[in-house]
């Protein structure tokens, strides 16, 4: 028992150890820009192949700059470690030149069980390699921790319950490999994303109201709710541009004055009463299919992440309908106004059903293209860790062959898709009148 205790205590010093060496490292590369052109590739495991976190960032940068055409690439497989990325650096990667790889990895690389220092250094030597790789390729590498294994949902999974005692210890384990993970990006100077912290955090703050609440019933992957929480912390971590746009009026003494941020404003009309005026943004709000909806409340996703603003300042007293292309979207005080409405969640506003439909048209895009290519890519996974590439050559030709026409058809597929969405996101403009309510 007391050697135990000492072994628990030393693992517990060396991660914070790791995370002080680590905040006191300089940030490096912190900030994602994709500019046209450029491709990001998803790195990782069946978490990943689940093609939901990696399909969330894909709208939020198809719907935050519909002007670039940046390009997707999601190299991931069910069942994956380090070791299977790096087999198929060469054939998944590298072929998609990437401007940045985002790697999530490690739930399967510990093993399901408790700390293994073997275990764990075959993962340390892979995920070096890996960034090594990467970097390579002239691409920006961000390694992110793995995300939290749930022991509570595990417990009251009938799958997962016998094995209840190798799991005791695992969320801890998964901590200490985010934690080194995050000192080699420091020492890389790599920008870096916390999965972990926020699905616990989350988790344990939601479970004060519901003992039994999880973002991940089978204990290993997160539900849609879950894989937004992930999608935000990418984002979030990587400082991305949070801003859709602002219409900011007020009257003076030669009248209304209308300006528009990250937007244009044109045919300002006004008289006793009433204020009118076009109006075109840049950008549309971030919108996910309704399956997320939970993620993006508990994350306030809207608000951090998608500012969509109205301001009218300088209205007489009273109440206000505001109607865009004249369906009314709300009614609000003229001090409300004044101090800001947020329109982002707004369901009634034409940018958010066009946004929704970018959404939903990416969802089908994954799931119709892109998990089915992964499930390909399953294949060739197989078949490298059976060695049978070099074992039976002529047979892994031959799947080879198949392998390729398979993956051909389906990017072709992903690309008509591609076509559709960024037509979907193009924005457009849109008549406002704000006028005293009736």
């Amino acid at each position: 028992m007391r050697r135990s205790l000492i072994n628990m205590t030393s693992v517990l010093l060396t991660l914070v150890l790791v995370v002080a060496i680590a905040a006191e490292e300089p940030k490096g590369h912190r900030r994602i820009e994709l500019q046209d052109g450029d491709t990001l590739v998803f790195c990782g495991d069946s978490i990943t192949h689940q093609c939901l976190y990696s399909q969330y960032v894909e709208t939020f940068f198809y719907t935050r700059y519909p002007e670039r055409r940046i390009r997707f690439h999601n190299a991931s497989v069910g069942g994956d470690r380090v070791g299977d990325a790096l087999a198929r650096f060469h054939i998944d990667i590298a072929p998609y030149k990437p401007k940045y790889v985002t790697i999530l990895l490690g739930m399967n690389d510990g093993t399901y069980q408790h700390f293994n220092h073997d275990v764990f250094k075959t993962y340390e030597t892979g995920m070096e390699k890996l960034l090594d790789q990467i970097s390579g390729l002239s691409a920006t590498a961000i390694p992110m921790t793995p995300t939290m294994f749930d022991l509570r949902a595990a417990a009251m999974n009938p799958r997962r319950k016998a094995r209840m005692p190798q799991y005791k210890y695992y969320n801890g384990v998964l901590a200490f490999y985010g934690a080194w993970l995050r000192d080699r990006a420091a020492e890389r100077g790599l920008g870096f994303v916390d999965m972990y912290g926020p699905l616990n955090a989350i988790t344990i703050q939601q479970r004060k109201k519901d003992a039994n609440f999880t973002l991940i019933r089978d204990a290993v992957h997160p539900d849609a709710p879950g894989q937004v929480v992930m999608a935000f912390a990418i984002l979030n971590d990587m400082h991305v541009n949070r801003r859709v746009s602002a219409i900011m009026a007020s009257q003076g003494k030669n009248g209304w004055k209308v300006r528009g941020d990250n937007s244009e404003v044109s045919n300002v009309v006004s008289d006793e009463g009433q204020l009118a005026f076009d109006f075109q943004a840049k950008s549309l709000p971030w919108v996910l299919p309704p399956d997320a909806a939970l993620g993006y409340e508990l994350t306030i996703a809207g608000h951090k992440m998608s500012s969509e603003r109205l301001r009218v300042a300088t209205l007489p007293t009273g109440d206000y309908d505001v109607k865009i292309d004249g369906q009314l979207v709300g009614t609000w005080s003229n001090l409300t106004l004044a101090k800001q409405v947020e329109l982002q969640g707004n369901e009634k506003t034409p940018q958010y059903q066009q946004a929704l439909k970018v959404a939903l048209l990416n969802q089908e895009r994954n799931e119709k293209a892109i998990r089915p290519l992964r499930n390909t890519f399953r294949g060739l996974r197989d078949h490298y860790r059976k060695g049978t590439d070099k074992s039976a050559p002529d047979e892994f030709a031959a799947f080879l062959e198949k392998f390729k026409v398979q993956v051909a058809e389906l990017e072709k597929l992903a690309h008509e898709y591609e076509d559709q969405i960024y037509a979907a996101a193009q924005p457009r403009q849109h008549h406002y009148e704000i006028r005293l309510a009736e």
